[in-house]
């Protein structure tokens, strides 16, 4: 699985972030294509490869096309303006309510619709928590909404693009100084940078650059889907991409360094000669919790609803429990970043007091899906390769299924079948 490393030693911002990810390879035009299945008008990118501080990489505008002449500067972020009652002009896109809807809406894949979502809903929840307001009551003002929802959607679509890779980051480092929000001036990090920040537990360190590096958009972005904050690991590069900000800093080039690779792990014999082998690698948390207490439907349901919420896995062992009481210890497998979010499903859904929670190493074969020719017709297989060999081939139930019942014999006979097929032609 590929990674995705942000090298944020400047900062990040929502236009330099879709900057570099354009300059890592994202086709700006499949990219316009699918920003237009939002229905949103007024605007269009300008995608120019620049220079910042001898370092070449892509710098994004978003130019509206009616009375705002406006463009992004990285530090100068809109602020989302926050007030309670309805009384601005363009009511098109505004709050938080009426950019979900636009979101959800859209033919956009299901994938970038939820994550879009998502991102926008922390900004909203750090503005209504700051300004006292509900979050769908969040007011992104005209100029300032156009620029974060092609941001925003953009950054997922292009995520897509790139394969949806695992995304790891540098330590968040902010500057120092004064921003101008909708109610006046504030220190640096701006409110609801920090406030964004801090519901997901990433540590801030603020340097000597007088200027706000990290805006309320990026600040969003790493929160949903950065699963951890640290110094470059095992990471081979295949590609580094440059997204440019618009001021110069003083005391740093302006610019995120997107950094895209795959991570190399060896694995470590007796032998002092480690033999490296081509599985994948990733991180996942493991949530636990005993319960002896809970109905098995309310169970049932939540298995459910944890996979449908996006868990990797979810299962319950029978154990014995004190007072020789039967129980169930319920696991869920998810993704470093949502680990919170499913700690709270177990804690709201079932009767658990608390949940235990550990990160685990996965290793993992790189797999596909092949056709397997039998007598009977085709049937998908998957196999798992290691170093090139075949070591696991599983065919899939469902075309077993149907193929043994148009040809009235023993599944079995099909899955038997199909495996010697893959056995005598792999390359298929």
């Amino acid at each position: 699985m590929k990674r995705l490393y942000l090298d944020i030693f400047s900062g990040i911002s929502g236009d330099m972030f879709l900057g570099a990810l354009l300059d890592l390879g994202v086709d700006t035009h499949k990219l316009e294509r699918e920003l237009k299945k939002l229905k949103l008008d007024g605007y269009h990118l300008h995608v120019t490869r620049k220079q910042k501080s001898g370092i070449e990489g892509v710098k994004l505008d978003v130019h509206l096309s009616d009375a705002h002449d406006h463009h992004h500067e990285h530090g100068q972020e809109h602020h989302p303006h926050v007030h309670g009652h309805g009384h601005h002009r363009h009511d098109e896109n505004r709050t938080f309510a009426e950019i979900r809807r636009l979101i959800t809406q859209s033919r956009l894949s299901p994938w970038v619709k939820k994550k879009s979502v998502a991102v926008f809903q922390r900004i909203a929840e750090a503005e209504g928590k700051i300004h006292g307001l509900p979050p769908e009551q969040v007011h992104f003002h005209e100029v300032g909404a156009v620029d974060s929802i092609v941001d925003i959607v953009g950054a997922c679509i292009a995520l897509e693009q790139l394969g949806k890779p695992r995304v790891l980051a540098a330590p968040v480092v902010e500057g120092t100084g004064w921003v101008d929000c909708a109610h006046g001036r504030f220190p640096v990090p701006a409110p609801a940078t920090l406030a964004i920040l801090g519901k997901r537990g990433i540590g801030v360190t603020q340097c000597d650059e007088p200027h706000e590096l990290v805006t309320p958009t990026g600040a969003a972005l790493l929160a949903e889907f950065v699963e951890s904050f640290g110094l470059m690991q095992d990471l081979a590069v295949e590609k580094i991409g440059f997204g440019l900000g618009t001021r110069e800093n003083r005391t740093r080039p302006n610019v995120l360094r997107a950094v895209l690779g795959k991570s190399k792990v060896e694995g470590r014999g007796s032998r002092a000669k480690s033999a490296e082998r081509d599985w994948e690698t990733d991180r996942v948390v493991v949530l636990e919790t005993n319960l002896d207490d809970l109905n098995p439907e309310i169970l049932g349901h939540f298995v459910e609803t944890a996979l449908t919420a996006g868990a990797l896995d979810v299962f319950h062992t029978a154990i014995q429990m004190k007072k020789n009481r039967p129980g169930v210890l319920l696991t869920v497998l998810c993704a470093e970043a949502a680990a919170e979010e499913f700690s709270e499903l177990i804690l709201r859904e079932t009767s658990a007091f608390g949940v235990r929670r550990t990160v685990a190493e996965r290793r993992k074969l790189p797999r596909e899906s092949v056709r397997a020719r039998t007598p009977w017709g085709e049937v998908m297989v998957k196999i798992g390769r290691l170093n090139g060999q075949i070591v696991q081939a599983a065919p899939e139930f469902e075309s077993c299924k149907k193929l043994a019942a148009r040809a009235k014999i023993p599944i079995k006979q099909v899955y038997e079948t199909a495996l010697k097929a893959i056995k005598s032609s792999p390359a298929d």
